[in-house]
């Protein structure tokens, strides 16, 4: 390329971050019919991510990510949301600049009853749904 060709090149806009367009901002999540329980099994299977669940299940709506406890660095952390939200025991949405998360239990009961109050009993919380939805 010649000196005249590289400046006659119209001059570069600013870098657009794909991940941050507006149509991108929607995170996969598995249609109800696609949840698989050994998904389920699996995510619950780590210390952190139950501690997590346990979390959200005390929680009365939609917790931002930042506001969860977790002993680990923030890029496990995303690891740890990314199981929990592929496995379907989670929905994130984005809400302004923060990602919002809570537990899926409507998809979780209809599909598994009483597996979540099962996991959250052995794992030392209550089970007990009235409780939580007064």
């Amino acid at each position: 390329m010649t000196r005249e060709e590289h400046h006659a090149r119209p001059a570069r806009q600013g870098r657009v971050n794909a991940n941050t367009t507006p149509a991108n901002r929607e995170l996969p999540h598995p249609a109800p019919e696609d949840i698989r329980l050994k998904d389920l099994l699996h995510a619950v299977s780590d210390p952190v991510r139950l501690g997590m669940i346990r979390q959200l299940a005390a929680a009365t709506g939609a917790l931002p990510c930042s506001s969860i406890t977790v002993p680990v660095s923030k890029s496990t952390a995303s690891h740890h949301y990314r199981v929990l939200r592929e496995s379907g025991l989670i929905r994130q949405t984005y809400e302004g600049t923060a990602k919002m998360t809570r537990l899926r239990r409507a998809d979780l009961d209809m599909l598994f009853p009483g597996l979540l109050d099962t996991l959250l009993t052995a794992a030392g919380l209550p089970g007990d749904r009235a409780a939580r939805r007064a």
